[in-house]
């Protein structure tokens, strides 16, 4: 902390905690692909025991018979409810 000049120790520790868990969170360790049918209607998937982080999610496209990539929402979606009956 002297030879960078911090003076506040909290901001030191801060600073060195958001290092590790940056180097942490753009480390991939063991990559595996999973798949699952999706087509029988549930919300709820069973993902494997050993899951840590789910990097990406694609889905098979039936028209073109490739996979297409679902992008992350960045945001809470706005969810709104339709009243009318």
């Amino acid at each position: 902390m002297e030879r960078a000049g911090i003076r506040e120790t909290t901001l030191g520790i801060a600073w060195i905690k958001d290092a590790i868990h940056l180097i942490q969170s753009n480390q991939n360790d063991n990559v595996a692909t999973w798949k699952t049918s999706i087509v029988d209607g549930t919300r709820a998937y069973a993902f494997p025991a050993n899951l840590i982080k789910l990097n990406s999610i694609s889905v098979l496209d039936t028209t073109d018979d490739k996979y297409k990539k679902i992008r992350r929402i960045i945001h809470e979606p706005t969810v709104t409810e339709d009243d009318a009956e």
